[in-house]
């Protein structure tokens, strides 16, 4: 199997940061809007390049969605940035109005997402904000895995004409992925292949996925692993060729079980093959304070979830 190094690890929100900063030197129709998060979403370097592109909102998130609804009737390409939970729980009814089904091309980013914003508790640790979006009709959902791949991804949707909801987060992580990655929407990405159990992880669980393969073969057990970044639309493609080798799938994400990557996932499984699924998610429960590293292992979203997971679903064969 492929062994992935850590490169250096960083916060994936940084990674917003750079390809924001990257956006602002090579298009010129990219704006950002903040509610007043400057730091917490690494906007410095783009606002320091482009004063005259940056809008800050203040904490008025509502009026920010409304905002960069209208600035795209001009012709400008608004990039959003605060945290997931504000980013979509509390301006949901203007992402739905003024946004999806006006089709505008909003890029609404967003920052601490999940249980690993950490000690701020369950009020800022939104883990249902994938279902949230991937509801809206029209709406890309992406959620990236490391420093690299949100840099790319950030660069890739300012391209992509239509509502694009960019999920990452707070803290530190591997960063694995190529520094010169081609980022395509909705292309899921091979890591591993395997033939006894199919792991499809998103976002931080993905270099989990990748620990849990390693463990996995130490016991003789081949661990398929891919890297959905985009949940929606969704790569049905690679998922049902994998599984039609492997006989049996885990899903792992940072997110509530309900409504997230592993519910998208039944549903391809249900209409075309129906197989063994195990979920590696939030149960149907709020998080809590903590710090990152003890709520993914109270809230079994680590590597050793993804085994159990994983030794579950092959002996459901």
């Amino acid at each position: 199997m492929t062994k992935y190094e850590n490169t250096g690890s960083k916060d994936t929100r940084s990674g917003f940061g750079a390809g924001l900063a990257e956006l602002g030197k090579t298009n010129e129709n990219v704006v950002a809007l903040c509610a007043d998060l400057v730091g917490s979403l690494k906007m410095e370097e783009f606002i320091k390049n482009n004063p005259e592109r940056f809008f800050q909102i203040g904490i008025a998130e509502a009026n920010m969605i409304g905002i960069a609804a209208g600035l795209t009737i001009g012709g400008k390409i608004p990039f959003t940035g605060t945290f997931a939970n504000f980013s979509t729980g509390r301006v949901y009814d203007q992402i739905r109005q003024s946004v999806a089904y006006s089709d505008k091309n909003v890029k609404i980013c967003a920052s601490h997402a999940g249980l690993t914003l950490g000690e701020d508790g369950a009020t800022h640790q939104i883990l249902e904000d994938i279902g949230l979006m991937k509801m809206l009709p029209g709406m890309t959902v992406i959620n990236t895995c490391d420093y690299n791949q949100t840099k790319a991804a950030t660069i890739a949707i300012a391209d992509h004409h239509g509502p694009v909801y960019l999920r990452f987060g707070r803290p530190v992580v591997a960063n694995f992925t190529p520094a010169d990655q081609k980022f395509e929407i909705g292309k899921a990405i091979l890591l591993n292949e395997g033939s006894d159990v199919t792991i499809v992880a998103t976002g931080h669980l993905v270099w989990e996925a990748l620990i849990a393969a390693e463990a996995l073969e130490a016991k003789g057990i081949s661990a398929e692993v891919i890297n959905i970044h985009t949940i929606k639309p969704l790569d049905e493609e690679a998922i049902l060729k994998s599984v039609k080798k492997t006989g049996c799938i885990v899903t792992a994400e940072e997110h509530n079980f309900l409504g997230g990557l592993g519910e998208s996932v039944s549903r391809v499984l249900a209409l075309n093959n129906p197989l063994p699924q195990e979920f590696v998610a939030v149960f149907d429960s709020f998080g809590e304070s903590g710090t990152p590293e003890q709520l993914m292992d109270k809230y079994k979203l680590n590597s050793a979830a993804i085994i159990a997971a994983s030794e579950k679903a092959i002996s459901r064969k």
